[in-house]
């Protein structure tokens, strides 16, 4: 018998469809199939029923990849505002189950700004969540800091989740296997190198002495960053490097959480690492179900108030709940 907890449990990364952006979705994009996108299509009945069987008290609903990143430019912004009001209204009906994070039209890197505070502001969103590359583009270029200006102004995080990687990436690196292992183009390995590379990237791009007070959030306990931190910061400080502390901005400004990899090294790892602060409780359902990671919280290697701390803490005061 399930045994909740003495703490509420908040699950930060849970995803949704809208049907409305999904009509614009092609190919392996289009449809996941069966159970699971009855699940994304589902903000209710069902969501809630699996929420109540572990006890999981909140979901921050965030659009399932590659939510509006690869929108044109001439339509996006009127198409994410779209998604957002209506995800709104799921709040709104339900508001002690759900809070959301905005989706950005990044086409339109000034107005997805102006979105995040409209999000953030009027709807009463946490943050954002972007979904790998911007119409290919790599979220660390110059062109996008208008977002992370602004969400260092509101205080709150983005959330960088994996996509699909770049068709030539797919083609060179994975190819080989990818019929028979399709899933080591998804989260066996190619979103893990996709978004770790993005978070990579976007501390080189020195957007952090920028805006210094950005808080970055990285699925999948960090995409192995945290496993690689001090060999990344110890390589960028030998001789002809330009001076910077990854590992410094890394444990900073970076929070990680624990959807769809529920083991008690990696979490230990990014304990030792990142401080058991900056660690946040997650599924990714209903790509992950829910019982595994609610069971595995209850015996991991931590007292009850680190454990709090990841359940719901971190995330009440992050997300100001």
């Amino acid at each position: 018998m399930f045994t909740k907890p003495a703490c509420p449990i908040i699950a930060i990364e849970e995803h949704y469809w809208d049907p409305e952006l999904t009509k614009h979705y092609t190919g392996v994009e289009a449809s996941r199939g069966g159970d699971t996108d009855k699940r994304l299509f589902d903000l209710g009945e069902l969501r809630l029923k699996e929420m109540d069987e572990v006890g999981i008290d909140v979901q921050v609903l965030s659009h399932g990849a590659p939510a509006t990143q690869k929108l044109p430019a001439d339509s996006a912004v009127e198409i994410t505002r779209g998604v957002n009001d209506r995800l709104a209204k799921v709040c709104a009906a339900n508001p002690t189950r759900f809070a959301a994070f905005a989706a950005l039209p990044t086409a339109n890197p000034e107005a997805a700004a102006d979105e995040l505070e409209r999000a953030v502001t009027m709807l009463g969103f946490k943050g954002a969540m972007i979904h790998g590359m911007a119409n290919g583009e790599f979220l660390d270029l110059k062109k996008f800091w208008p977002i992370y200006a602004r969400a260092e102004k509101l205080d709150v995080p983005i959330y960088f989740h994996p996509s699909l990687p770049n068709a030539q990436v797919t083609e060179i690196y994975y190819q080989d296997y990818a019929k028979d292992f399709p899933l080591v183009v998804r989260p066996g390995w190619g979103y893990t190198v996709e978004t770790a590379t993005q978070a990579i990237r976007l501390v080189l791009s020195g957007v952090f002495e920028k805006h210094p007070k950005l808080k970055i959030m990285l699925g999948h306990f960090g995409e192995t960053l945290p496993f690689l931190s001090w060999r990344i910061d110890a390589s960028l400080k030998r001789p002809g490097q330009k001076p910077m502390s990854f590992r410094d901005i890394f444990s900073n400004n970076f929070y990680v959480t624990t959807s769809g990899f529920f083991s008690n090294p990696a979490l230990l790892c990014c304990v030792m690492e990142m401080g058991v602060d900056h660690i946040l409780f997650a599924v990714d359902w209903p790509f992950v179900m829910n019982p595994p990671a609610v069971n595995w919280m209850k015996d991991v290697p931590l007292s009850d108030g680190d454990k709090a701390k990841i359940l719901s803490g971190n995330a009440q005061r992050l997300l100001k709940m």
